[in-house]
């Protein structure tokens, strides 16, 4: 049988393993085609797949065939053969749980703050304590009011992959405030803390916009960050 032959006997049913497989590759070609980031959530799904009766039953068959991986319930991202750029952790930081942003020890890195490579994506939330494992890595959320909330926060990435990321200075205020280790009394309490425990770099310190903390530590209305407040500002002759 011919090549044409052969493409002829997929669509009038000879070949059934063919008439299964060509119309899901045909699906997620149009999918793919119609969403330009590389994640997408169920309604996008079910919205492109509008022609089907049972629009669960082919996503179930997306994910079984690899052509999509689930993050989490009701969101997903394209399987590897159709992806066009890298999946970026940092955009699914902000989608898999909601409204957040990235800081702590993730920004801090981000930020070149302290030297060390952190895996764990952590985040501040205006929602619960949260905690997600997925196939590109763990997520972890801890919960902010909304007055603390929006202070400090830039969006960082491009296009379609941008996020919302504490800024170091606001990742540092996270860090000094919710960390239950971290009981300061005076100021003296911060150079074992910072310089020792966290190892920050102190280069990096020294440049950041301590009027911009001191915004952050209004919101905040925290004993232990107006301290740091004036910890810094005093230690690289700032004023207050």
């Amino acid at each position: 049988m011919d090549f044409e032959s052969r493409i002829m006997s997929i669509y009038s049913g000879h070949s059934a393993t063919n008439k299964l497989y060509f119309p899901l590759m045909e699906t997620i070609m149009d999918i793919r085609d119609s969403v330009r980031s590389e994640v997408l959530d169920y309604q996008q799904l079910v919205a492109c797949l509008n022609g089907y009766a049972k629009p669960r039953d082919r996503i179930g068959a997306f994910l079984a065939d690899g052509s999509l991986v689930r993050v989490r319930k009701g969101l997903y991202v394209f399987g590897e053969r159709y992806r066009r750029t890298l999946v970026s952790r940092e955009v699914l930081a902000n989608l898999i749980y909601g409204p957040s942003y990235i800081s702590l020890d993730y920004a801090l890195s981000i930020h070149g703050l302290i030297p060390e490579r952190v895996t764990e994506v952590t985040c501040m939330t205006a929602g619960e304590k949260r905690r997600f494992t997925t196939p590109f890595g763990v997520f972890s959320y801890r919960p902010l009011s909304l007055r603390r909330y929006a202070p400090g926060i830039d969006w960082a990435g491009e296009g379609e992959a941008r996020y919302l990321l504490a800024s170091p200075e606001k990742a540092l205020v996270d860090k000094v405030w919710s960390d239950p280790r971290f009981r300061p009394t005076r100021q003296s309490d911060f150079d074992s803390y910072l310089l020792a425990d966290l190892r920050l770099d102190e280069n990096r310190l020294a440049a950041l916009d301590f009027g911009r903390i001191d915004n952050i530590a209004s919101a905040y209305a925290s004993g232990k960050v107006t301290l740091l407040a004036r910890y810094l500002a005093k230690r690289y002759r700032r004023e207050t």
